[in-house]
C-alpha cells in the first residue's frame, strides 16, 4: 500500500541570479569593517607596549591618506 503524494501548488524556486539580498546583508558588514578600521586608525587612549615601528608607520600613512 503506497502513501498519497502531496505536491505544493507553487514550484520551489532555486536561489540564482534573480534572488536578492536584503539591504542589511551588505550594510552591516560594511559598517563593521568601517568601525574596526576607525578603531585601528584612531585608538583612544590605547598604548601599545613596544610595537613594531614599521607597522606603526604603515598605519600612520594609511591615516594620512584617509584624511585627505
Amino acid at each position: 500500500m503506497s502513501a498519497p503524494v502531496h505536491t505544493s501548488p507553487h514550484p520551489a524556486t532555486r536561489a540564482g541570479a534573480d534572488s536578492r539580498l536584503p539591504w542589511w546583508a551588505l550594510a552591516l558588514p560594511a559598517l563593521a569593517f568601517t568601525a574596526l578600521l576607525l578603531l585601528i586608525l584612531h585608538p583612544s587612549g590605547a598604548h601599545a607596549a613596544g610595537g613594531d615601528p614599521a607597522i606603526t608607520h604603515l598605519f600612520e600613512r594609511i591615516e594620512q591618506l584617509a584624511t585627505r
